[in-house]
């Protein structure tokens, strides 16, 4: 557990107030830095000590085998794993002859910030060495959002009260000896030495390494270039081997004297281009990056920051660990997606090497809903890798049977990566969940996609090709696991089947402009009208998949055990017992309202709050939505307390292995979503502020048809303007409004009276609330 007390809440900031070593597992993946292509992790400049380090390049990974102890038909045969590549972070510090440890000598200080307008990681340390010698350690370091391929540190060293000889040593770094890092399977495997080192070049300042993978024969580049001021004779020396480069930088400080060092680093990769292409390319990238300047870097990394934070902040009054951390979330899920251009959204980012660096559905469904309203054009990059792995997701589907595409439940490069079959291939949701996005993004941002009818088209085609009618005329979609991964290979999963006709229906909107037959839209219409939705009467609710209300209860301790259940118990247990891993009925409701009244929510949320247990950091925010949609306002504020901060205060225990992406993603949506109203209609926005106790007032930016658009409310009132120069129509409690720019439109909060009393959790399953 992250305290607060090493990281207290601040508005715009994350702060390490002492270095903890046993939390540096967790603080490297809080403190990275990424832009989408290229992500550092929060390792100290001189490497050691550390736990995981990480360097990682979007989509650049190994593949290997997936051994099966029994095969199959269909199953896949090759895995992929995210490398950590050529490390260009590390700056090794020698005070005289003593070479900087924070584990030597005499700590006297160490703070490092994450600075959430300025994208710095901020580090200063005030050292003694053994020897009695006193420096201070300065250092700034960055990923840039404007110039990809580059990352920037900025090293400066000052003698205090003594002449000192400095001598820093400045290094790239490949196949750094990596620990195991979980006995977790959902963990990344472990890869030794995945680079062979194909070329070196030395530069004056600097030099360059090139790399290929072993088997997936993926080329890679990393170079580096330094500026040095200094007052005095200093010594540069730069030295070249097959894995490593060191440039060597030596000087005499007086007493107050300072030496700095400004580290330029150019990465790239690719699958295509050859040696001498790429080289040029990162030679470019630290020319350009050289040319800009630290100060230039600086800067453009502010106006890049605040271009967002005004249309995407979210400013909470009366919980400053929340406000904390949803900033925190915001910054890292732009920090995923920002140029990733065409790439996918890894599950953590490039925080860390968890999931085996894998994208799953998390992305469409979670991280691009916030993405749509704050930076649309990350949004659509990430859609378009959905497009490029088109290929793939056919091929999928014929293996199994099925027309038209079949998305790999897991992946990097577009091949399905899942080994085990009923959490993966049987989870054909997030086709839908792909298509959702696809649609909503033309909602959101009134722009639609020109590879999207493409998406849509194939898979409408493959929920058709999966569904079948029974003799009554109802369509009904079996054998698939829906969210909830305790209960898998289920009959008509509400949640699966409402996403599925919402799916052909969108395709039956576009599907003309692709040549498809009217024959076939019609089929797909057909489907969606008599898709087939589970309904307990007796119980008066929604039974998540077919028959599901009927199953033997699990039986829950008087205490809870801290590892999910799948470590405590098999698969054939959950699978036929009610206990819920992650919202399921819960998210159909959210994503699919206009399917359920006002009362069917009230009672599905009650009834599934008793069942659900949270193993998966994506329910927490979707409970907190619906809880605030029925009524449950206070529940709802620690769900979302508990989304926000499940890696600032390691909720899961697992943020070693990095961020959680969605469920910062997903921290977000429950406040906008939640406490925020917020709903995406065929018409337009929707809006239906309602604040808990504990938060006296919510302010939040969006962007929406290419106007943006700022929310203010209290327990009182709410106030809706537009800040830019066009006009939107949407609705706040119902009554459609038109907002102008200079006038705002204010109403009274409408107040909400739960229809039930405020639900219970399993023993040991409330909300993480540990503040």
């Amino acid at each position: 557990m992250i305290s607060e007390e090493i990281c207290p809440p601040e508005p715009w900031q994350v702060r390490e107030t002492r270095l903890d070593t046993g939390l540096l597992a967790q603080t490297e993946s809080v403190l990275a830095l990424a832009n989408g292509y290229l992500g550092l992790r929060g390792n100290l400049d001189e490497g050691e000590p550390h736990e995981i380090s990480g360097t990682y390049l979007n989509s650049f990974y190994e593949e290997r085998p997936l051994p099966y102890p029994e095969g199959g038909y269909g199953y896949p045969e090759q895995g992929q794993t995210v490398v950590n590549v050529t490390d260009g972070k590390l700056i090794r510090l020698m005070v005289d002859d003593e070479q900087f440890h924070v584990g030597n000598g005499v700590l006297h200080s160490h703070e490092r910030v994450l600075d959430l307008r300025a994208g710095l990681l901020r580090r200063d340390v005030d050292w003694e060495s053994p020897a009695g010698q006193r420096v201070r350690v300065r250092s700034r370091r960055l990923v840039s959002f404007t110039q990809r391929a580059v990352a920037a540190i900025s090293y400066e060293v000052e003698a205090t009260d003594r002449p000192v000889r400095i001598t820093v040593q400045s290094c790239l770094a490949a196949n750094e000896e990596q620990v195991k890092v979980s006995d977790d399977p959902r963990v990344a495997a472990a890869l030794k030495d995945p680079l062979i080192a194909v070329e070196q070049d030395t530069e004056q300042h600097g030099a360059v390494l090139l790399h290929r993978t072993r088997r997936s024969g993926f080329l890679m580049a990393a170079g580096m270039d330094h500026l040095i001021d200094v007052e005095g004779d200093y010594e540069e020396e730069t030295d070249v081997r097959a894995d490593w480069a060191r440039t060597t930088v030596v000087t005499l400080l007086p007493p107050g004297g300072r030496l700095r060092i400004i580290k330029f680093l150019g990465y790239g990769w690719s699958a295509e281009r050859s040696v001498e292409a790429l080289r040029d390319r990162v030679a470019a990238a630290l020319n350009t990056a050289r040319h800009t300047g630290w100060d230039g870097l600086v800067a453009e990394q502010r106006a890049y920051l605040d271009d967002f934070w005004e249309a995407a902040d979210v400013e909470i009054e009366g919980d400053p660990a929340l406000q904390q951390a949803v900033r925190f979330g915001l910054f890292h899920v732009l920090q995923a997606g920002a140029r990733a251009e065409g790439r996918p959204i890894p599950g953590k980012g490039l925080t860390g090497p968890g999931y085996d660096g894998h994208a799953f559905w998390d992305t469409e469904g979670y991280v691009l809903p916030l993405l749509m309203y704050t930076a649309p054009r990350a949004a659509a990059d990430a859609l378009r890798w959905r497009s490029s792995i088109l290929t793939h997701a056919r091929q999928r589907a014929a293996t199994l049977g099925l027309r038209g595409a079949a998305y790999p439940w897991r992946t990097i490069g577009g091949a399905e990566c899942s080994a085990y079959w009923p959490a993966g291939t049987a989870a054909l949701h997030l086709n839908a969940v792909v298509a959702r996005a696809v649609d909503r993004y033309r909602m959101v941002t009134g722009s639609a996609l020109s590879y999207g009818p493409e998406i849509l088209v194939e898979t409408a085609r493959l929920w058709v090709s999966h569904g079948h009618f029974d003799a009554d005329g109802a369509w009904h979609v079996d054998g698939v696991t829906g969210p909830d991964e305790y209960s898998a290979v289920a009959d008509d999963n509400v949640f699966t089947n409402l996403m599925a006709a919402r799916n052909l229906r969108a395709a039956a909107s576009c599907a003309g402009d692709l040549g498809v037959s009217q024959e076939e839209i019609d089929e797909w219409l057909a489907c969606a009208d008599a898709v087939h939705i589970p309904y307990d009467e007796r119980l008066g609710v929604h039974p998540q998949s077919e028959g599901f209300t009927r199953y033997a209860p699990w039986h829950f301790p008087d205490t809870r055990v801290g590892e999910p259940l799948m470590m405590q118990a098999p698969y054939f247990q959950l699978y036929r017992r009610q206990v819920v891993k992650q919202a399921d009925l819960v998210l159909a409701m959210h994503w699919c309202g206009d399917a359920f009244t006002d009362e069917q929510k009230a009672r599905n949320v009650d009834y599934y709050e008793r069942i659900t247990v949270r193993d998966s950091s994506l329910s927490a925010c979707t409970q907190a939505v619906m809880c605030a949609e029925v009524g449950h306002l206070d529940l709802a504020h620690d769900y979302a307390w508990e989304a926000a901060m499940v890696d600032l205060r390691d909720l899961h225990g697992n943020t070693r292995d990095g961020l959680h992406i969605a469920s910062l993603a997903g921290a977000w949506s429950a406040i906008v979503e939640g406490f925020g109203g917020l709903r995406e209609l065929p018409s337009g926005p929707s809006l239906q502020p309602r604040l808990p106790e504990g938060i006296t007032s919510l302010k939040f930016g969006l962007r929406h048809s290419g106007e943006r658009l700022l929310v203010e409310a209290d327990h009182s009132s709410v106030r809706v303007s537009l800040r830019s120069g066009g006009r939107l129509t949407m609705r706040l409690y119902g009554e459609e409004i038109e907002l102008s720019p200079g006038s705002p439109v204010e109403r009274q909060v409408v107040p909400l009276k739960p229809l039930l009393g405020p639900p219970r959790q399993p023993p040991g399953y409330a909300p993480r609330v540990t503040e």
